[in-house]
């Protein structure tokens, strides 16, 4: 069996053949090992004075003496010498064509023997991989839930606030780290030749103005004319999305879900549904976008989802 921990004897001194064949001249061989460990500070252990056969022997045999620290060099090593093979370098020199054939064959022995060293190298480093990029979505994940926990909770002291003017400017701040949350790509609100927008974010391509109120009654038709008005005066992969906290009157969802409807509205039981994690914020919106494109109805709430 192979281990995944030491290289066996075998294959150390089928790397020695392979290592000083491939090159003949000493500064080529130094070249390729420098840009082969990751530690070239290793090299400076060697008496590059000595025969290239004695600069391969202390090499490997350091390496190999080692194997706790350097066992991903040596296994670097071995696949970049078994991954040569082109040797018109070799055949060149005198006696060349002899002198490729033996650097040929050393590294195909190399391969035959390191392979399954190199085959479960990959393995576990495929699975280190897999561990690391567990590890990072589990703390990506982590930092999410923790990040729309805060959210929820601003939410609910907001839901208790007398000063009304200061909860719609807060709910405008809230709604663009919540959409910065979902990679909704949020524009703040702006202003635009006499138009006031309290915001706007990209989705799948289509640019969305975002308008929010959260006041006592259900939002009146009168204000979702006003954002379709808008809507209309951009290019055609433009639409709205109307957030009212305490919903919208049964004549504004009729009159703006005839026709070709240009807007989406979520009212404060979606947003809870978000911010309770019950629903991707995207997912909610692409329901929305979808329900509307099939049916003409623009107030597809999550609990009309489920």
């Amino acid at each position: 069996m192979v281990s995944s921990k030491r290289i066996s004897p075998a294959a150390i001194n089928a790397l020695k053949d392979a290592l000083a064949l491939i090159y003949w001249y000493k500064r080529d061989l130094r070249s390729f090992l420098v840009n082969s460990l990751s530690d070239s500070g290793i090299l400076g252990r060697l008496n590059w004075d000595g025969y290239k056969r004695e600069i391969v022997d202390q090499l490997v045999n350091f390496l190999a003496r080692n194997q706790d620290k350097y066992l991903k060099d040596i296994l670097g090593l071995i696949e970049a010498v078994c991954a040569v093979t082109d040797f018109s370098h070799l055949e060149r020199l005198d006696n060349g064509e002899e002198k490729a054939l033996q650097a040929q064959r050393a590294v195909a022995a190399l391969r035959k023997i390191a392979q399954p060293h190199l085959d479960l190298f990959r393995e576990k480093e495929e699975a280190e991989k897999r561990r690391r990029e567990y590890a990072e979505r589990l703390a990506h994940m982590q930092s999410f839930r923790k990040k729309l926990d805060e959210l929820k909770e601003r939410y609910k002291r907001l839901s208790l606030s007398k000063d009304l003017q200061r909860r719609g400017y807060e709910l405008e701040k809230l709604l663009n780290e919540l959409f910065a949350l979902f990679d909704l790509d949020p524009k703040a609100s702006f202003k635009l030749s006499g138009e006031q927008i309290d915001g706007a974010f990209t989705f799948q391509n289509i640019d969305y103005l975002l308008e929010a109120k959260w006041q006592q009654s259900p939002v009146s038709t009168h204000h979702l004319d006003s954002l379709a008005s808008k809507v209309r005066r951009k290019l055609d992969n433009t639409l709205g999305l109307f957030v009212s906290i305490n919903g919208f009157s049964p004549e504004a969802i009729s009159t703006h879900s005839s026709g070709r409807p240009v807007l989406l509205l979520m009212d404060g039981s979606d947003l809870m549904a978000v911010l309770e994690g019950r629903i991707d914020l995207q997912a909610l919106l692409l329901q929305k976008r979808r329900h509307a494109s099939q049916t003409g109805n623009i107030y597809f709430r999550y609990q009309d989802m489920i």
